[in-house]
């Protein structure tokens, strides 16, 4: 929870900044990066949001074994969206345009 508490905080943190750096080709780089950074921090809150809210109602309908299936299957989810989103923005500071990835939502 500290973590997502973290991320939440530098996402917020993120958002304001792009509008101060805006000069030529590094303040371009630099907005990307930013971009990219807070679409990571975003994707990572609500993959916790998801994976939380899954594995309680799988807690409530199947007993904790499948709401410890949901929370690791989840978990792998987010860990994935997280690899691309880092990969993204590496990319995004390197002066390459960047898209992260769809995050693949499953029910």
């Amino acid at each position: 929870m500290k973590t997502l508490t973290t991320i939440a905080l530098f996402t917020l943190a993120a958002v304001g900044a792009p509008r101060l750096v805006r000069a030529g080709d590094t303040g371009a780089r630099v907005g990307g990066t930013i971009e990219e950074s807070a679409k990571t921090g975003g994707h990572a809150v609500r993959d916790g949001a998801l994976t939380f809210g899954r594995t309680t109602r799988d807690f409530f309908t199947g007993g904790t074994a499948k709401a410890k299936k949901t929370w690791r299957a989840n978990a792998g989810h987010t860990k994935e969206d997280a690899r691309a989103g880092g990969r993204a923005t590496r990319k995004a500071a390197e002066g390459a345009p960047a898209k992260t990835p769809e995050a693949k939502v499953s029910p």
